[in-house]
């Protein structure tokens, strides 16, 4: 059946598919003549790889698909390959790992912060850092240097009607409200990007005049915090001076690998300066050779994703080496331009230069994969920022409160409300409450209550207004908060609701909850002040439980009002106490006789 398809194969170019007993294609390949290159597969006494040989046994069945030419076998191949992902095929993976700082130039108050996605937005990109340390460093330092927003308000159409934390802590000068206007917003922004491009000259000079302006007014802690930002300065320059590479405009295609493991660098230069770099990954390549992951990288750059058209094509390719398909990838990069492309091996001068430089790049993201540098650091301003994106919050929630309700079977019914800030716990902004309307065990009522109660204070108190305010519950708790902020007029404040059963977070206005994962970092910090509220308060319920059981006891006895009964627990802290006393301790009590001491022993046992 098989030798039959091999036969009757079209000798013309073309697209070949291999496929298994269930139809599973196992691998595409492109040919000049289908015929002669299907049969080399199954010539005997053919040296082939361990990898073929496994390849041609599984083989029932092939496909064909009949073109017009090498370019076009060329660019289907390519196309097929990334739709089906056949198991034999070298796979190259996008690399997303390495992320990018992105400055909103495309919004009136242009926002700076980290992204792994790259757009055609009208946003500048810096990056991407494979070194995920020197991205933080940079971001560190503009921190420390300006004040840029963080929310993600479409300023100036829509804005919140008061600064969040970050103003009344100096990170913002709150342009939402109108306290920063536009012009000098502005002239921050264009600093950041010369800093970004490599142009700190400029601003070191501003820092060291402010450095030493701070000295001269003895404000010490200013001084030193200006001093260290220096350096990182310095260190961005030199990270950046790798970015201006003399004229030109080219793609430079580097390579490193490692036993199985291999890595792609495409860096993007245009007008001599490095716009990019494209990092892909390589799996599934023991046996092949350099040549053969040099044709399946470039080829599937170019050719793979379907835009070759609308990509921006330099005049030239720099690559190592010669490799299959050369010309014929020329050949259509040049139609798609509508300009010559050239793709060659440069020998001598700045554009060997160039390759060196590629090769560089690839060897130190195979070794950041060797590391195994998964994740970015799991501090708290990260995790603050990916809850953000999970909540689709407008504004980073760094201070965050959530509130509680406990009570006992309809009594001693209180709540809570705990404060985070930067992820981590404030305490003295805690608050407990007894719950003052007979509510009894409604739950909804009584939420509603505590959040009423500590906005109405925070905001009598002229204090920052939470980013976000959690509650410990579901839909019905969730909606009796936001009618509570509805009515002192803090609609704006940003809710949500975690339910203990699935851990299911719900968001005002959509009826159906976010599921996050379980080991998703924003969810864990929602969990986490969440538990915090509610043993702060359980805690206090059951101390208010235990204050009425040792008042109940005392009040028992006869000649012992409410007054003796707190004399009684201020001098021996506990029931417990008073039952060990002996009667004259008792006696020496204010207001206290030997037969009253002696009345209380016998009401308690002694």
């Amino acid at each position: 059946m098989l030798q039959d398809q091999i036969t009757s194969l079209s000798t013309r170019p073309g697209v070949y598919l291999f496929k298994n007993g269930v139809g599973e294609i196992l691998y595409v390949g492109k040919a000049k003549s289908l015929r002669a290159r299907v049969r080399s597969y199954f010539r005997s006494g053919q040296v082939s790889s361990l990898k073929t040989q496994s390849l041609v046994r599984r083989i029932e069945s092939v496909e064909t698909i009949v073109v017009g030419s090498e370019a076009e076998a060329l660019i289907l191949e390519a196309n097929l390959i990334k739709e089906h992902q056949p198991r034999f095929n070298v796979q190259l993976r996008d690399d997303k790992r390495y992320p990018y700082i992105k400055v909103t130039l495309n919004e009136a108050f242009p926002r700076v912060y980290v992204t792994r996605q790259t757009v055609d937005d009208g946003s500048r990109y810096f990056g991407p850092y494979t070194a995920v340390g020197s991205m933080r460093q940079a971001l560190d330092l503009i921190k420390q240097l300006y004040t840029v927003r963080s929310c993600r308000y479409d300023l100036p159409t829509e804005a919140p009607s008061r600064p969040c934390l970050d103003y009344h802590i100096g990170r913002c000068l709150a342009p939402c409200v109108g306290l920063q206007d536009q012009a000098s917003y502005a002239g921050m922004i264009d600093e950041i990007v010369s800093v970004l491009e490599g142009n700190s000259e400029a601003v070191r000079a501003q820092v060291e005049e402010r450095m030493g302006a701070a000295a001269e007014a003895m404000d010490f802690e200013r001084a030193a915090r200006l001093r260290d930002v220096l350096p990182a300065l310095d260190a961005l320059a030199r990270e950046q001076r790798v970015q201006k590479l003399g004229g030109g405009n080219h793609d430079v295609v580097g390579l490193a690998r490692d036993g199985a493991l291999a890595v792609g660098v495409v860096m993007r230069i245009r007008r001599g300066v490095l716009l990019g770099r494209d990092t892909q990954r390589f799996s599934d390549i023991e046996d092949e050779s350099d040549t053969s992951l040099l044709a399946s990288f470039a080829t599937r750059y170019y050719l793979g994703r379907g835009d070759s058209g609308n990509r921006d094509i330099p005049g030239e390719v720099l690559v190592h080496g010669e490799f299959e398909d050369q010309e014929v990838l020329a050949e259509i990069l040049t139609e798609a331009a509508g300009r010559r492309v050239r793709i060659f091996t440069p020998l001598r001068g700045s554009k060997e230069r160039l390759l060196s430089l590629a090769s560089d790049n690839a060897r130190h993201a195979l070794e950041d994969r060797r590391g195994a540098l998964e994740y970015v650091s799991d501090r708290a301003e990260v995790v603050l920022y990916d809850l953000q994106d999970k909540l689709d919050l407008k504004i980073v929630p760094r201070l965050m409160v959530c509130f509680d309700v406990s009570h006992t079977q309809g009594a001693e019914t209180v709540g809570s409300a705990v404060v985070f800030e930067n992820g981590e716990p404030k305490k003295a902004e805690y608050r407990h409450m007894r719950i003052k309307g007979d509510w009894g065990n409604d739950d909804y009522r009584s939420m509603a209550e505590v959040v009423s109660r500590y906005f109405r204070r925070r905001t009598e108190e002229e204090k920052p207004l939470p980013d976000l305010a959690l509650i410990d519950g579901g839909k019905g708790q969730l909606s009796a908060a936001e009618g509570a902020l509805r009515e002192l007029g803090l609609a704006d404040v940003a809710l949500a609701a975690l339910a203990k059963r699935e851990e299911s977070v719900f968001l005002p206005g959509k009826s159906n909850p976010i599921r996050l994962e379980k080991r998703d970092r924003a969810l864990h910090v929602l969990q986490r002040i969440r538990d915090e509220a509610h043993r702060f308060a359980l805690s206090y319920n059951r101390k208010l439980r235990r204050k009425r059981t040792i008042r109940s006891d005392l009040a028992d006895i006869p000649g012992i009002g409410p007054n003796r009964q707190r004399l009684l627990l201020q001098r021996f802290g506990s029931v417990r106490g008073v039952r060990d006393a002996s009667p004259a301790d008792i006696a020496r009590i204010p207001g206290f006789s030997d037969t009253l001491a002696a009345r209380i022993l016998t009401y308690l046992g002694r």
